[in-house]
């Protein structure tokens, strides 16, 4: 299945997850430091109402950065009510603008990792489709502003749940949705891991 395909199921999934939510939750935090649920999905949809001209404008204000981009985004989009903001996701299924990038990985890969986010912290898991997961580990080594591969450098990566590894050198095990959060920098997700390697890749988590 190609990238763009599970960046919409994800979307999909996510924004049927949001739905599920009290109002109370979406003021709880998330693994996204400083962060709380509404601000993740302020994030998140930040960029899909946005036209070329509106993008580089946005970019200009922001000198440049994409962080300081990021976060002129969600001071204006977490005022929104939560209808509004899930409304958003529902009218824009296909990731656009930036998380519509490199054939959808981005959008694929941050709709994921950020509906682990909100869902460890309020006690929400989820079953991930096996096939999606995988995708989503090997997508995660290819994703610079991720820093997946920078953190697994020296390590061995293997999922204790499906047939992926990867890397060589001292190992890391556990379930495949906490080896991805964690090698996407979520220290909370490396409390299901274990192995020689483990206090390595935990030293260079820098996210939560």
């Amino acid at each position: 299945m190609d990238v763009r395909t599970l960046a919409r199921e994800e979307r999909a999934d996510f924004a049927d997850f949001l739905e599920t939510l009290a109002p109370e939750h979406w003021d709880e935090p998330t693994l996204c430091v400083g962060w709380n649920v509404r601000s993740v999905i302020a994030h998140v949809v930040s960029y899909d109402e946005l036209g070329g001209r509106q993008l580089a404008q946005r970019f200009v204000r922001a000198g440049l950065s994409l962080r300081r981009c990021n976060e002129t985004g969600i001071a204006e989009y977490r005022v929104r009510a939560p209808e509004d903001l899930i409304g958003v996701m529902r009218r824009n299924p296909q990731p656009g603008r930036i998380l519509g990038k490199f054939g959808g990985m981005i959008g694929f890969l941050d709709g994921l990792i950020h509906q682990q986010d909100i869902r460890r912290p309020l006690g929400l898991p989820r079953t991930i489709p096996a096939a999606r997961l995988r995708r989503a580990l090997d997508l995660s080594l290819r994703s610079p502003p991720l820093g997946a591969s920078r953190r697994l450098r020296g390590l061995r990566a293997i999922a204790t749940d499906l047939d992926w590894t990867s890397g060589n050198g001292l190992e890391v095990r556990g379930p495949a949705e906490a080896l991805l959060l964690t090698l996407a920098g979520r220290r909370a997700a490396a409390n299901d891991l274990a192995g020689p390697g483990l206090d390595v890749l935990v030293s260079r988590t820098t996210v939560a």
